[in-house]
């Protein structure tokens, strides 16, 4: 009897442990995601670009994941696309990436920060923040990718 009291409360500190510390490292992520974006907001689009003189979509989104975890990324969207692991979109969490495929010619990826928005290159308005349930992005959603564990 003791010994099945003692496990339940040790069960029952350890869930609560684990659920703050879930709870303490998604603040951290959306907190890391929002210092690179105010640090880059409004950089324009530069096709090729992969510097804070010009970004396009996946050189932005290169380099912060490369500044924000030190983890590298291919250079182009499509390998990106292989990269993680696939993602339902009703099951994203912030830091996992989207792709989309607005016209023929080209996909665009981008970084999802919750609540349905991401961040981006914009072509027309540099490195912004994107609402995916806007008809132009919902209309273009191809898949999403998990890196982060």
């Amino acid at each position: 009897m003791q010994k099945t009291i003692f496990f339940l409360i040790f069960f029952m500190i350890f869930s609560v442990r684990c659920k703050s510390h879930s709870k303490s490292e998604q603040t951290n992520q959306i907190n890391k995601w929002e210092q690179i974006y105010q640090k880059y907001k409004g950089t324009k689009y530069r096709y090729g670009g992969t510097t804070a003189r010009g970004f396009d979509c996946s050189g932005f989104v290169q380099r912060a994941y490369m500044e924000a975890y030190q983890i590298s990324l291919p250079r182009t969207t499509t390998a990106m696309m292989k990269k993680g692991k696939k993602i339902a979109k009703n099951k994203l969490k912030t830091g996992d990436l989207v792709f989309f495929h607005p016209t023929r010619k080209y996909y665009h990826v981008g970084i999802y920060l919750g609540d349905g928005i991401f961040m981006h290159a914009s072509t027309s308005k540099g490195i912004s923040k994107a609402d995916m349930h806007l008809s132009y992005w919902e209309k273009s959603y191809v898949t999403a990718r998990r890196i982060l564990p």
